[in-house]
């Protein structure tokens, strides 16, 4: 079990890295869901790390790391959601 989390740690830590880089080299738009979903995962893979280590700090920071990308999805999926009603038909 010990092996599995800290797989997991490292894959989150991955993600965020890859997620920041690939914005700051502008092969990602920073509002795109790709990003977003990148973030989203990559946060909670280090939270569940961060919880098991009692790295609570840091598990806490990640913890709203991911509401803040829970709510950037929400907003994409409401933009999309109303980008297609109001589309011609």
């Amino acid at each position: 079990m010990d092996l599995l989390l800290e797989a997991v740690g490292w894959l989150g830590a991955a993600l965020l890295l890859a997620g920041y880089a690939l914005v700051s080299s502008a092969r990602l738009n920073g509002d795109g869901l790709r990003y977003q979903l990148i973030n989203l995962v990559g946060s909670v893979a280090l939270m569940i790390n961060s919880a098991y280590n009692d790295a609570w700090p840091s598990a806490g920071l990640n913890l709203v790391w991911a509401a803040i990308g829970v709510v950037a999805l929400v907003k994409l999926a409401r933009l999309a959601r109303n980008r297609r009603r109001w589309s011609p038909t």
